[in-house]
């Protein structure tokens, strides 16, 4: 382990007694912004999380679960609100991806986005995932187990099941596994 990573393992120990977990051989990198409701963050065991990271818990009841053997990429986004954000242990996620389980209301027209209500929406991430960089995870969706989400998608709220390939902006799922045949299908 280089120096670098020394200093991130250090860095996740001043993390324990802030965040409402942190989890054994984490490192995490310089952060950006943790939010003032850090103690409903919980990360698990061996978590690497590079440089960039930007976690916000909008409110006191907004919290994000990652689990444990987790890797993610420089400059996540990460925000919560009123719920659990869940991200399943074995994920991976690659740089510059933005993870919301909350939106804007847009019912007042006369009203700018940011002067609307948000809105929660059950969001998570299962395990074995693969979270593509530059991906946006908008609120409401819940991926199944070892999803693969490919470069630049933006995926829409909505229930993914386990073993497919999602791409595109929005992303649609183009491939399934069939565990009963043992291959993969497309889908049309």
């Amino acid at each position: 382990m280089n120096l670098r990573k020394y200093c991130w393992a250090i860095r996740a120990l001043f993390f324990k007694f802030r965040l409402g977990k942190c989890g054994n051989f984490t490192y995490i990198g310089k952060t950006t912004n943790i939010s003032n409701n850090a103690k409903n963050i919980r990360i698990g065991n061996k978590v690497r999380i590079y440089p960039g990271l930007r976690a916000e818990i909008v409110d006191s009841k907004g919290r994000i679960t990652i689990g444990d053997d987790v890797s993610i990429g420089q400059n996540l986004q990460i925000t919560s609100y009123k719920g659990n954000l869940k991200i399943g242990s074995q994920v991976t996620i690659a740089a510059n991806v933005l993870i919301s389980n909350n939106d804007h209301t847009y019912s007042e027209l006369d009203k700018s986005i940011l002067r609307q209500p948000l809105v929660y929406k059950k969001t998570s991430i299962d395990e074995g995932c693969f979270i593509g960089y530059g991906s946006v995870i908008l609120a409401g969706v819940q991926l199944g187990k070892h999803c693969v989400v490919g470069a630049n998608s933006v995926v829409k709220a909505g229930k993914y099941d386990d073993y497919c390939v999602l791409v595109g902006s929005p992303a649609r799922v183009v491939k399934k596994y069939n565990k009963k045949t043992n291959e993969w299908e497309s889908v049309k």
